[in-house]
């Protein structure tokens, strides 16, 4: 069984915990956009309740052929309408947990596809007591 990638240039998931994800061993802690392409992008949403048609809209950009949405750490699916420009342009979207989007991302990414992942990482809410 072959354990290793495809390709080797290309971004690639390399980490991910409660709020935060590894890119190519850099620890980020805000939402982000990584495409197979080698781009990296800050998704400026921090809750899932916040997300709008814009956030997606801007995908386009990166010319994939797949989205892969990773909701944060449980599964959600965002409403048919904020998805609306990327199935327009007949592109495909996939959403799942933010660790199996990792995990998906990467294989994909590996096989030469052109995906997107797009990971919510939602600011965590709460405080300490003490």
């Amino acid at each position: 069984m072959k354990l290793q990638p495809d390709r080797f240039d290309t971004l690639a998931i390399t980490g991910h915990g409660p709020g935060w994800v590894a890119v190519n061993g850099e620890q980020v802690a805000h939402s982000l956009v990584v495409s197979a392409r080698g781009d990296r992008l800050d998704w400026h949403c921090d809750r899932f309740e916040a997300l709008t048609p814009e956030h997606f809209e801007q995908l386009l950009a990166l010319r994939p052929e797949l989205v892969v949405f990773g909701s944060g750490e449980r599964l959600r699916f965002p409403a048919p309408a904020l998805l609306r420009s990327l199935v327009e342009h007949h592109i495909g979207v996939e959403t799942m947990d933010t660790r199996a989007a990792c995990r998906t991302y990467n294989i994909l990414a590996g096989e030469g596809r052109r995906v997107v992942v797009a990971l919510l990482i939602e600011a965590e809410t709460g405080g300490q007591t003490g």
